[in-house]
């Protein structure tokens, strides 16, 4: 039977168990917090438990340094998500998931990456594009800094071994990886193990959900989405995960899709030919919902928005999106079923009025060039 009331503390202990994996021995992905003053014990302990679905998830010997709390975050947002992001020459991240390949997933994945100094994209909304300045025509660009360029999260750069400049990012004391804040005007429920209240949102998934974005669940179109008309060289936001991100048109030309518009972009490890899951598409010339989301539709617990009384849980396809992107799945999770309710989850998304959102305010060194 459920308990009454929303606000429950108390989820650390049944985390593991919630996202249906052993820890493993080997794990050594550490969370360090620090939590703004006023942030309740009951925010603290969910967030911890949140952290620890991750840390059973990927054993990469890493360390990130994160900020939480709580403010007024205006209607219909649930939480944001701002990260240290730098700017890697493409050759230098293509090297860093060479090295770092441990399952079948790396090695496709790698392999459908562009052995060359630069990859190829379709882009649209630009000042020099062909067919007329922020026209929304796509067009295939081939040559540029944005075509050797990859943002990566620190998080990111820190599971491929890359070198990461402390940085520090609005909201966070001290330097910090990400900067990540949760609604103080909706109704949480901080334990999912009897589920989530019919009135409630699911705090502890909600707060995996932004960690997902500060580990690296992220896309740079939108960047352009939200700030069109300069030429394609500015736009050196192209993030690791975009480098699996293609559409039909895209793939027939051998580049990945980096446009603002509501054609269908999805998610592929083998060079755009396989379809694995489909990704949103920009809040101004898209779907609606920001670029670095899955599409709705159930495609993951990285999608842009959540029902109430839904629990949230890691999927496949966020799994592997991350593994792909330099995070190391651990022996004893080298496999995340997909949740049976996952679709009847999903299905209440697109009704929802609340927001997922990944905050686009970033720190970007510039790293990697000579």
């Amino acid at each position: 039977m459920r308990k009454s009331g929303s606000l429950r503390a108390g989820a650390c202990a049944i985390a593991l168990a919630c996202l249906g994996l052993a820890p493993a021995a080997n794990a050594a992905l550490v969370f360090n917090f620090s939590f703004l003053a006023g942030t309740s014990s009951a925010v603290q302990n969910g967030f911890n438990a949140a952290a620890s679905r991750w840390s059973a998830l990927f054993n990469d010997n890493v360390t990130l340094n994160m900020t939480v709390g709580t403010g007024s975050l205006g209607p219909s947002l649930l939480g944001t998500a701002g990260s240290a992001e730098s700017v890697y020459n493409y050759t230098t991240v293509r090297n860093a998931l060479t090295n770092d390949r441990t399952s079948v997933n790396d090695f496709t994945a790698v392999a459908s990456l562009p052995t060359t100094p630069e990859f190829k994209l379709l882009i649209n909304h630009t000042s020099d594009n062909p067919s007329g300045a922020n026209s929304a025509t796509p067009y295939l660009d081939t040559a540029g800094l944005n075509n050797r360029s990859v943002t990566l999260t620190a998080a990111n750069a820190k599971a491929l071994g890359l070198s990461v400049t402390p940085a520090t990012v609005a909201g966070c004391i001290g330097t910090c990886d990400a900067f990540i804040q949760f609604s103080d005007a909706v109704t949480f429920d901080f334990d999912p193990s009897d589920g989530i209240d019919a009135g409630a949102f699911d705090f502890v998934g909600i707060a995996v959900h932004e960690i997902g974005h500060a580990l690296g669940f992220t896309s740079g179109v939108d960047a352009l989405d939200q700030s069109p008309g300069f030429s394609a060289n500015v736009y050196n936001d192209v993030s690791s995960l975009d480098l699996f991100r293609y559409s039909t048109l895209s793939a027939s030309q051998n580049a990945i899709d980096w446009t603002a518009d509501a054609r269908a972009k999805y998610f592929s490890i083998d060079g755009g030919v396989t379809s694995l899951a489909g990704f949103a598409t920009g809040v101004t010339f898209g779907d609606g919902s920001q670029a670095s989301h899955w599409q709705n539709g159930g495609f993951g617990l990285l999608g842009p928005s959540v029902a109430f009384g839904t629990t949230l849980t890691i999927s496949a396809n966020d799994a592997t999106a991350l593994d792909v992107i330099g995070w190391n799945l651990s022996s004893a999770t080298s496999a995340v079923p997909e949740p049976e309710s996952w679709a009847m989850m999903m299905a209440g998304f697109a009704f929802a009025g609340w927001s997922l959102r990944r905050d686009r305010s970033k720190v970007k060194p510039v790293l990697g060039f000579a």
